[in-house]
């Protein structure tokens, strides 16, 4: 059952071909979906407190069809993407229709397709990288494979991750903070790495320069042949395709929010401090919401042990625990006085067991 379960993203996936091909109303059932049925499911189906023995563990990890269903979502990110900016720029369609099309197609994209960009970006073989910088060029986020890896890794949980949201920071203020500062880090990321090989920031080998440029030159391409194929210059299909990365970015930050509300490492010298544990970040456990997103809210475990393909990622009971799946989680990040009123107590319980372990 749990091994099947991780084909549920490619229903999500139906529905939004399904959406797409039929417009109109059809593109309210992606958004409604997930942030309406999904959760209703979770609460019937429950949790799932499961985890694979450590002889599993090693066979899991090793099981090619775990890593199969990431390639094929990394594929069907790319086609589709070009495929609705094709009916975008050759469909008409109604105001409504373009910025549901935006809204159910961010949904695809950064709820789940970054979630797998985020799986295959952790591992070590260059085909599973570069298929998450793909996911990524998609969105418009390209150096998230750097700024994640490489800097919210080593400072989650500190005054230095842009990743990290802090105790009382809405997500309105959160998500500024994080768009900009992430991008930041990731240029002094690469900036520090060239400069110890004594090569400049703007040097040809500088990954940001090539973070920046696919992305556009992946929407431009799209733009002139769509346009050379319509005789008239399809401006709505650039519009659709940079709106649709806002939408897909913004709920991986609002995700970030909502993972590391208000967490701390303790500090033990001047500029070390303790290393990541599992009571670091936020925990969830829905067995559908952790299917759909490839066991993403397990996400205690993966920042302890970032190396753990999804499959075999752990729950840890004495993590701090969400109330509510993450698409539900979302919602109520976005209404701060709600956010606060759930989430602060619950923080501060948290605090109270830090403070005192």
């Amino acid at each position: 059952m749990k091994k099947l379960s991780f084909l549920f993203s490619f229903l999500l996936a139906g529905l939004g071909v399904f959406a797409e091909a039929k417009l109109g109303w059809a593109l309210l059932l992606l958004p409604l979906f997930v942030f309406f049925l999904v959760p209703f499911l979770d609460s019937w189906l429950g949790e799932d407190p499961s985890n694979p023995s450590e002889t599993d563990s090693v066979v899991l990890q090793k099981e090619s069809y775990y890593r199969y269903l990431t390639y094929l979502w990394a594929f069907f990110q790319l086609f589709f993407v070009i495929w609705v900016s094709y009916r975008v720029a050759t469909i008409e369609r109604t105001y409504l229709e373009l910025a549901l099309s935006i809204l159910s197609v961010g949904i695809l994209t950064g709820g789940i397709g970054i979630t797998v960009g985020h799986e295959l970006g952790h591992k070590n073989t260059k085909w599973e990288q570069n298929l998450a910088r793909m996911i990524y060029m998609t969105v418009s986020y390209m150096h998230f494979h750097i700024e994640h890896n490489r800097g919210h890794h080593v400072h989650v949980a500190t005054e230095s991750d842009p990743a990290s949201s802090r105790k009382n920071e809405s997500f309105y203020a959160f998500l500024p903070r994080t768009v900009v500062g992430s991008f930041r880090s990731a240029w002094e990321i690469e900036k520090k790495r060239l400069s110890k090989l004594g090569l400049g920031p703007f040097h040809y080998r500088n990954e940001m320069l090539y973070c920046i440029a696919i992305p556009l030159i992946f929407a431009f391409s799209l733009f002139g042949f769509f346009s050379l194929v319509e005789h008239r210059l399809v401006y709505n299909m650039l519009f659709f395709f940079f709106a649709q990365s806002i939408v897909a970015f913004s709920l991986l930050e609002v995700v970030n929010y909502i993972e590391h509300y208000g967490l701390y490492r303790k500090q033990v010298t001047a500029d070390r401090f303790e290393r990541v544990l599992p009571i670091h970040s936020w925990n969830q456990n829905f067995f559908l919401s952790n299917a759909l997103l490839f066991q993403l809210q397990r996400h205690s475990d993966h920042h302890a042990n970032a190396g753990r393909r999804y499959q075999t990622l752990r729950h840890y009971p004495e993590a701090p625990q969400l109330p509510f799946g993450y698409e539900v989680m979302i919602l109520i990040a976005l209404v701060p006085p709600l956010w606060f009123r759930f989430m602060n107590p619950r923080l501060q319980d948290w605090e109270k067991r830090y403070s005192a372990a």
